[in-house]
């Protein structure tokens, strides 16, 4: 994606690599600048599909960081043995498979930025080591005693309630705290409607000139249904949307024809659709249900919500892909491996 210069105010959107200017980002662009030249830890929460990576990619080019490396790891893609030695690294026999020295992805990162994607899915174990990371800049490599020091900034991202998952005995408190320095909540789309004609806008450009399109305008009915919409994948789901658009388009406008029956407010005979289930309705029913939230703020509550949404969407793709859990996270913008996990987690496994 196009990026922006960095030039502009702390104030002003956008930042680097991030589409939109509407109000609900406004403290999302402040914070990022704010923090960005700091060596504190970030932890973004957001559901999925709201953009956490393209935040850790500007907060690491908005840093005086930036000419050392940024290294991504989604930690949702890889069992617990095999993200340890991606982390870490390893020596030569010390399991199966490792047939020479090998340096992780934190030494890989020395002197720059380590994005760390869903880290709610580590093991209590692996978040012992992390700790240790975070707290003294140290580790050893899977299978050796020799220390490796390394000077790493942190940002780490999750889809759940870091705090509700600590309470829970699922993710350890420590290290809730020690990532927490500087959290940044990245709002759904539904929360950004404002912004939906510029992201449109955007990706029109993007996929036209990938496919050697010219699909620039869009038609009325079809934005309305988009600013309409639920978007429970977020700006991802948009994206995806207007990438078919644009390659299926006969003309230089996409028009409402080409979008799903579920955006167009049309019930699909293969589910019931989260659409129903509006955001306002379903904060509605869980307190009817007696969640107090006067305690929490409606941290609770939230946590609850974006649970019950992301298992109905999961529900409803999984169904409409006949149940082939390959093609479903691939319409869900997410890995096999964390399409799985989900599955177990909310019990839907059949």
């Amino acid at each position: 994606m196009p990026t922006s210069s960095l030039n502009a105010t702390d104030s002003g959107p956008p930042i680097p690599g991030i589409i939109g200017s509407g109000s609900a980002m406004e403290d999302v662009y402040q914070i990022t600048r704010k923090v960005s030249r700091s060596n504190a830890s970030v932890l973004l929460l957001g559901e999925t599909g709201t953009g956490k990576e393209l935040v850790a990619t500007a907060l690491h080019r908005l840093s005086n960081r930036n000419n050392g490396p940024l290294v991504k790891v989604n930690c949702g893609a890889l069992s617990e043995s095999l993200l340890e030695s991606e982390l870490f690294g390893h020596v030569r026999g010390s399991f199966t498979g490792a047939v020479s020295n090998r340096a992780g992805r934190f030494e890989a990162a020395h002197s720059g930025t380590i994005f760390l994607d869903e880290i709610n899915s580590t093991s209590l174990l692996l978040q012992v080591k992390l700790l240790r990371v975070l707290q003294e800049r140290e580790f050893e490599r899977v299978g050796d005693t020799q220390t490796v020091r390394v000077d790493v900034r942190v940002i780490a991202a999750s889809n759940k309630d870091l705090y509700s998952e600590a309470e829970g005995g699922r993710f350890r408190e420590d290290l809730y705290w020690r990532l927490n320095v500087v959290p940044i909540y990245l709002p759904p789309l539904r929360k950004r409607r404002d912004d939906i004609p510029e992201l449109v806008a955007h990706f029109l450009n993007v996929y036209s000139e990938l496919n050697e399109r010219y699909v620039v305008h869009i038609q009325r009915e079809a934005l309305e249904a988009m600013q309409e919409y639920h978007w429970p994948g977020n700006v991802r789901e948009l994206q995806n949307y207007v990438e078919r658009a644009v390659v299926m388009a006969d003309s230089d406008e996409l028009t409402v024809e080409l979008l799903p029956d579920s955006v167009r407010g049309i019930e699909s005979s293969t589910g019931s659709g989260i659409r129903g289930a509006d955001i306002d309705s379903l904060t509605h029913e869980l307190v009817q249900q007696g969640i107090e939230t006067a305690e929490t703020d409606g941290e609770g509550v939230h946590a609850r919500i974006v649970n019950r949404v992301e298992r109905e969407t999961i529900a409803q793709v999984m169904q409409v892909c006949n149940n082939v859990q390959t093609k479903a996270a691939s319409k869900l913008g997410i890995n096999r491996n964390t399409l799985h996990k989900k599955l177990k987690e909310y019990e839907l496994e059949s």
